[in-house]
């Protein structure tokens, strides 16, 4: 264990959320680069492991070499990942509350179609919506214009790590409440994906809520999730981070968490030709990022730094696995390095601490609300003779 990590009960809720929505920032910039490829094309690449940030894995062609995808990944650029984990938090910032499926139709939604941002790798302001992936445009296409209901318009998408790679908010607006965050990150995210990978939203949410608990380790984390994931995200999860525990170097744990985690990935071993059963729902099967994010942790001891650069120098959707990663280091305690975070944020364009000052103060307000609600739940169940306190 590291000294970040063993001292991390002495963090209070705002460095947590700061850490938290920080971490994720830069270690979803981090892998941006490098997404898509294997651990042995990055080696080559890079003529060694990816160390910090990185430039375009295509140079100055970044613009031409893949037409799908004509972002400038890479330069300390951040992708959707914090793009989605931004709007969240300005929902909640318009909400004030916990969030539903609802919450989702009626404010992410038009903020992602009506209010142009700065978008780093498109270099230019314009509609989130105009960034983020297929799976992410679900949403406007079946809550908008298609007026499903919100609670199950994630029924039909496409089953990735979509919705988990925003879900961060929600286990901070939770802290030390895993079981809430899981309950209402699977309510939100029944908005947009369906299966196992609604089912990841909802654990990640409750792993940062258990990162935020006072004395939490990763392994405390870990306990969490299996407590609460269900089906094939829940083994996946158990035979990930079993394997994960007999390292404690990302190097030597590369190779030995794709092999634990392949039987419950659909999308198989080449990453940009996916299978034919890729991202159809299943009980059986979970996406990728999630377990091997918590099995990077564990090896990392919970400390950002090698967290991160596990998370990033395993590739494949490695800027979701370094955001979750990121986020949950952060939560405990352990911080992305300052040098870092400022490269970040100058090169994105972005504060990356603004939201989190904004989701601390959100995230009392609500505590605060659900406290008097517990106290008019008590005294009314009283009120009824509901206590029987045993002799």
């Amino acid at each position: 264990m590291t000294p970040k990590a063993t001292e991390s009960h002495e963090s209070g809720l705002d460095d947590r959320i700061t850490g938290a929505l920080v971490g994720a920032a830069v270690g979803d910039a981090l892998g941006g680069p490098v997404e898509g490829y294997s651990p042995e094309q990055i080696l080559e690449r890079h003529a060694g492991r990816v160390h910090g940030v990185v430039g375009p894995w295509n140079g100055d062609a970044w613009r031409t070499a893949r037409p799908i995808a004509p972002y400038h990944k890479g330069d300390g650029h951040v992708t959707d990942d914090t793009l989605m984990t931004h709007a969240l938090v300005r929902v909640y910032a318009q909400v004030r509350d916990h969030l539903d499926a609802y919450a989702i139709a009626d404010h992410l939604v038009p903020d992602l179609m009506t209010n142009p941002r700065w978008i780093p790798e498109l270099e230019a302001e314009a509609l989130p919506l105009q960034r983020v992936f297929l799976a992410e445009k679900w949403l406007v296409t079946r809550l908008h214009y298609g007026h499903a209901d919100p609670r199950e318009a994630g029924v039909g998408n496409i089953v990735n790590c979509g919705a988990a790679m925003y879900m961060a908010p929600v286990g901070l607006v939770n802290a030390a409440n895993p079981a809430g965050a899981y309950a209402e990150a699977l309510d939100i995210a029944g908005a947009h994906q369906s299966s196992y990978g609604r089912e990841a939203a909802a654990v990640f949410a409750a792993a940062v809520a258990a990162a935020s608990t006072p004395g939490a380790t990763p392994d405390s984390v870990v306990t969490t999730c299996l407590t609460l994931a269900k089906d094939g995200t829940r083994t996946a999860i158990e035979k990930v981070c079993e394997t994960a525990s007999r390292h404690r170097d990302f190097e030597s744990a590369l190779a030995p968490l794709r092999e634990a985690v392949t039987p419950y990935d659909t999308v198989g071993p080449d990453y940009r030709q996916p299978s034919l059963g890729a991202r159809r729902p299943s009980r059986l099967h979970t996406i990728e990022e999630l377990p091997v994010a918590l099995g990077m942790l564990l090896v990392a001891g919970g400390d950002y730094r090698h967290a991160v650069l596990g998370s990033v120098n395993y590739g494949r959707d490695c800027d979701s696995i370094a955001t979750m990663a990121g986020a949950l280091a952060g939560a405990l305690g352990s911080p992305a390095p300052e040098e870092w975070a400022k490269q970040v944020s100058e090169a994105s364009r972005l504060d990356l601490w603004e939201p989190a000052a904004t989701l601390a103060a959100v995230t009392r307000e609500i505590f605060d609300r659900d406290v008097r609600g517990r106290r008019a739940h008590e005294a009314a169940f009283t009120a009824l003779g509901g206590p029987r306190c045993s002799d």
